[in-house]
């Protein structure tokens, strides 16, 4: 039924991720690991075209771009992995917090969003079409929190490491590996 070899490519890829869930442990975790470090992303084609493997110490998965874009869709694009990790870090950071204070807090839930705003008011901007990146974070509590309890947790919110890291100075170093 699958003629075409890219089309028959893209079916094993989501059925061999969708079995994955359902197998036991195909090799040890211990097996996983090829050398990366703790916090070591390395990103390898999987494609000629967009899809990449993600791979960490102990985790794999795909990043790819839609299918709207040329991608195959086969995993979160770049940007979905950033609010990916913006997302979880400031649920995970709440949680900790209403865990160690004990709050009443049954569940936290955040979904984000990212757009570009053009930069209207900018003085002395080389150029004009400047684009301003746009994270919004929407994040809502279940449990009997009273209000200085959730404004404490939104204040929190914007502790998580991951905030941190993006609103304050990033530098990116490369070279050649």
């Amino acid at each position: 039924m699958l003629t075409d070899k890219a089309d028959a490519e893209y079916v094993a890829t989501i059925v061999a991720a969708w079995a994955s869930r359902y197998l036991d442990e195909p090799f040890p975790v211990e097996s996983r690991n090829d050398g990366r470090a703790r916090g070591e992303v390395t990103i390898g084609e999987h494609n000629h075209k967009f899809t990449r493997t993600v791979q960490t110490d102990h985790h794999r998965w795909f990043a790819d771009e839609p299918v709207s874009s040329g991608g195959h869709d086969l995993g979160p694009d770049p940007y979905e992995h950033l609010l990916a990790a913006l997302g979880t870090c400031t649920s995970m950071t709440i949680r900790m917090y209403a865990n160690h204070k004990n709050l009443p807090l049954k569940d936290v839930r955040v979904v984000l969003r990212h757009r570009r705003d053009y930069v209207a008011d900018c003085d002395d901007c080389e150029d004009e079409n400047r684009k301003l990146d746009v994270l919004e974070r929407d994040i809502s509590f279940k449990g009997d929190l009273d209000d200085k309890q959730t404004k404490k947790l939104l204040e929190i919110a914007d502790k998580c490491p991951v905030h941190k890291t993006l609103t304050g100075e990033i530098q990116v170093t490369t070279k050649i590996a």
